[in-house]
C-alpha cells in the first residue's frame, strides 16, 4: 500500500464556535466549510495545503478534546507570528527552539488543550 497524499488532519474540541472562531479570526485559517449540525469544520491556509478539521466532543466520538492532533503552521517569521498571537489571546508553551540551519519551532495550546506549532523554515 501506498499513501496517496495527505490532505487533513482533525482536532475534537468541546466549545465548537469557540474552536471555530480560535482557528479563523486568532490564528487566521480560512473557512472552508461547516456543519454545525454535524459539528465539523474544514480550514486551510491562505496558500492551500492540508486542512485542519474541527469536530464537536460527541458520546460517539471516541476522541476527546485535546487528547489527539498537533497541528504545524508554516510562518515567514516566527517571532512576528509569535507576537500578532499572543496579543490576540493565544497560549505558548516555552520558547521558540531551533533545529539549527532547519527549523524554528513553538508549541501553543487552544482552549481544549489542543497542541499547535510555529514552524519557521530555515534557508
Amino acid at each position: 500500500m501506498q499513501i496517496k497524499s495527505f490532505d487533513l488532519a482533525w482536532i475534537v474540541v468541546k466549545d465548537f464556535k469557540q474552536a471555530v472562531k480560535f482557528y479563523t479570526e486568532t490564528v487566521g485559517l480560512k473557512l472552508l466549510k461547516v456543519s454545525e449540525e454535524y459539528g465539523w469544520a474544514e480550514l486551510q491556509g491562505h496558500h492551500d495545503g492540508a486542512m485542519l478539521g474541527i469536530a464537536t466532543e460527541s458520546a460517539e466520538n471516541p476522541l476527546k478534546a485535546g487528547k489527539n492532533a498537533c497541528i504545524t503552521f508554516t510562518v515567514e517569521d516566527i517571532e512576528e507570528a509569535k507576537e500578532s498571537l499572543h496579543k490576540k489571546g493565544a497560549k505558548f508553551l516555552g520558547d521558540i527552539h531551533e533545529v539549527p540551519g532547519h527549523v524554528r519551532l513553538l508549541t501553543g495550546v487552544d482552549a481544549d488543550g489542543n497542541h499547535f506549532q510555529l514552524a519557521q523554515l530555515l534557508d
